[in-house]
């Protein structure tokens, strides 16, 4: 999704429509604020770009609400190989969604859907398979953790300028002290590259259940007192500020592959509503 439709809004919302299919390079992210009183009509517009996607073989996205964090927040999350297939995608998420409803009944979807926000925006973030702590193995293990996630818990790290080699390097000591410690559970690490501070970093935790919180270890019990000493140090050195947000998977807003529904058909095929 990235072509200017009904003004710089929709510039946004094009560019999130490709999914988490495959083990990619970038993730094009869009953000949505809803209005309170417009969250009904939001979802049920956005159905229908899901449903035409869905018929025509449009796009893939993952859809994530914000439980905790700024209401009425919707998260559209995207994967891309390279910077060129976000061009690519747009041409066959277009092409769906004006199959279903023609050029003028597209133009009039997205200006509706324009018109339930209070505001947007646009990010690109890199994977950092590099940084992050049990990273899939190959796209049938991605596809696996995908179809299994129903809520992800993000730490959002935003470093000093000029810090961020040594931001890293910590975040590499952290994961080898979680390996050795068998720590369950997998880190999936990626930087913005546009549309924000390049000095952001997304830490995000997939989950099958919010329980598993419970059983997280703590820095102390992972990295013993003195290597805690050295991680708070590091910290207050290099880090401006951080922020902890915890997503809930909506699946009647996504379009995942059939690689990813058909390990999980109920939950990603959900019945509509009486």
């Amino acid at each position: 999704m990235l072509r200017k439709v009904c003004g710089a809004l929709l510039f946004f919302v094009l560019t999130a429509a490709a999914g988490l299919g495959q083990q990619a390079g970038y993730l094009d992210v869009f953000v949505a604020r809803v209005k309170p009183d417009k969250r009904a009509e939001f979802d049920s517009l956005d159905k229908k770009i899901v449903e035409a996607n869905r018929r025509n073989n449009g796009d893939k996205w993952i859809a994530l609400e914000v439980a905790y964090g700024e209401q009425n927040t919707v998260i559209f999350s995207s994967s891309r190989e390279t910077f060129g297939d976000i061009e690519k995608s747009t041409a066959v998420f277009m092409g769906a969604v004006g199959k279903a409803y023609g050029a003028a009944g597209a133009a009039a979807l997205f200006q509706q859907f324009s018109n339930t926000l209070e505001s947007s925006r646009g990010e690109l973030r890199q994977r950092r398979w590099d940084l992050s702590y049990n990273p899939p193995a190959d796209l049938a293990a991605y596809a696996q953790v995908i179809a299994k996630s129903r809520w992800i818990r993000t730490v959002v790290v935003r470093v000093r300028p000029g810090h961020e080699a040594e931001f890293e390097a910590e975040l590499k000591e952290i994961n080898a002290a979680a390996q050795k410690s068998n720590m369950a559970g997998m880190r999936w690490v990626s930087q913005v590259v546009a549309g924000g501070s390049p000095g952001t970093y997304h830490i995000a935790r997939l989950m099958t259940s919010l329980d598993e919180l419970d059983h997280a270890p703590s820095m102390r019990s992972m990295l013993g007192d003195e290597g805690l000493e050295k991680f708070q140090k590091v910290n207050a050195d290099t880090v401006a500020g951080v922020e902890y947000i915890l997503y809930r998977v909506v699946p009647e807003l996504s379009n995942v592959p059939d690689a990813i529904t058909s390990l999980a058909p109920d939950f990603w095929n959900p019945k509509p509503q009486p």
